[in-house]
C-alpha cells in the first residue's frame, strides 16, 4: 500500500467526526424545541384552566384571594392562655358569667376517670385516633402477610390465585379511606369503628403490595433447599422465606403507622370519631383557642409517633439498613 492509498482514508476521518457533531447538534437543537413547545402548550393550558374555573367559580376565585387571611384571622385567639386552658379543660375567665359561651366552654370536655382525676377531652380524643391507627394497622399487617406470599411471583401456589389476590389488593387501595368511610359510616353509623373498617382495608391492599414486592426479591436457594426436602408450601414461606423479609415487613408496617394516624385525623372529619371530628367543628365555629390547641396537639403527636416509629425500625432492621453503602 502507497502513501497515496492511506491519504483519503486519513482526510475521511474528520469529516466523518463532523457529520457525527452536527448530527448530535441538530437532535439536541430539536429536543430542546420540542421542550419549549411542551412547556408553552403545557402553560397554555394551565392558565386557560385557572381562567375558566374563576370565572366559574360565583365568588371570583382571584377576586376573593385577598380575603384568605380574614379567615385566617378569625382563627387566632383572642387570649393566647386560653390555647393552655383548652388542651388542660381548665376554666377560662373569658367565658365567666356566660360570656362566650360555648367557644370557653373547656371545663364540659372532662373526661372523669376516678374522682376528681380526669383526662382532658383532646386527649382522649387523640387517644382514640391513635388506637383507630393501631387496631387498622394490625389488622392491615396480619391480611397482608399471607396475601403477599400469595401474590408473590415466585412464592404463589398457583398463577390464578395469584392474579386474583392481586386484583383484590389493587381493589382494597383503589379507593381512599375517607370515601370507605362514609360508606361504612352510613351502613355502621358514626363512629370508630367505621374508621377501624375504612383505614384497616385500604391498609391491607398498601401493606400487600409492599410486601410482595419484597417477597419477590428474596435469595430463592433456601427455598430450593426446603423443596430438595420434600417441604410443604407452608413449611417454605415459615422457615426459607419469613426469615428474610420480615425485617422489612415491620419496617413498612411502622411506617404505615404514621401514615394511618394521619388518615384517622382526616377520617374523623367525616364521622369517623376521634380528634379530626372536633377539629372540624372547631374550625367551622370559629373557635380560635380550641383551633390552635387542636393542631398543636396532633402536630405533637404526629411528630412523636415518627420519632418513635422511626427509633423502632432502627431497632428491628438494624442501623446497618440506614447507612449508605459505598
Amino acid at each position: 500500500m502507497t502513501i497515496a492509498d492511506t491519504q483519503p482514508q486519513m482526510q475521511s476521518a474528520p469529516q466523518s467526526a463532523k457529520d457525527i457533531g452536527d448530527a448530535w447538534s441538530r437532535m439536541v437543537a430539536r429536543r430542546r424545541l420540542y421542550t419549549v413547545i411542551g412547556l408553552a402548550i403545557l402553560i397554555f393550558a394551565f392558565v386557560s384552566s385557572v381562567r375558566f374555573a374563576d370565572q366559574s367559580n360565583a365568588g371570583h376565585f382571584f377576586d376573593r384571594l385577598p380575603h384568605l387571611f380574614d379567615f385566617l384571622s378569625w382563627l387566632i385567639p383572642k387570649d393566647w392562655a386560653d390555647v393552655y386552658r383548652a388542651l388542660f379543660d381548665l376554666p377560662s375567665p373569658n367565658g365567666a358569667g356566660g360570656v362566650g359561651g360555648e367557644e370557653f366552654n373547656f371545663p364540659n370536655g372532662r373526661v372523669y376517670v376516678w374522682g376528681d382525676f380526669y383526662i382532658p377531652e383532646y386527649f382522649e380524643l387523640m387517644l382514640i385516633t391513635i388506637n383507630v391507627a393501631l387496631v387498622s394497622t394490625f389488622i392491615g399487617f396480619v391480611f397482608a402477610l399471607p396475601l403477599s406470599f400469595f401474590a408473590a411471583r415466585n412464592m404463589s401456589p398457583s398463577h390464578p390465585l395469584r392474579l386474583v389476590t392481586k386484583r383484590f389488593m389493587e381493589l382494597l387501595r383503589a379507593f381512599p379511606e375517607i370515601v370507605i368511610a362514609g360508606l361504612f359510616s352510613a351502613i355502621l353509623s358514626i363512629g370508630p369503628i367505621a374508621a377501624i373498617i375504612a383505614v384497616g382495608l385500604h391498609t391491607i391492599g398498601a401493606l400487600g403490595k409492599l410486601f410482595y414486592e419484597v417477597v419477590e426479591n428474596i435469595d430463592m436457594k433456601p427455598d430450593e433447599g426446603m423443596k430438595a426436602v420434600g417441604a410443604s408450601w407452608t413449611e417454605r414461606v415459615r422457615f426459607a422465606a419469613l426469615p428474610q423479609v420480615l425485617p422489612n415487613f415491620m419496617s413498612y408496617t411502622l411506617l404505615r403507622l404514621e401514615i394511618n394516624v394521619r388518615a384517622s385525623t382526616i377520617i374523623g372529619a367525616v364521622g369517623g370519631g376521634g380528634i379530626g371530628e372536633e377539629l372540624k367543628l372547631s374550625i367551622s365555629r370559629g373557635f380560635g383557642a380550641k383551633t390552635v390547641a387542636l393542631v398543636l396537639l396532633l402536630f405533637v403527636t404526629v411528630i412523636a409517633v415518627d420519632q418513635f416509629s422511626a427509633w423502632l425500625r432502627r431497632r428491628l432492621v438494624g442501623e446497618h439498613a440506614f447507612l449508605l453503602q459505598h
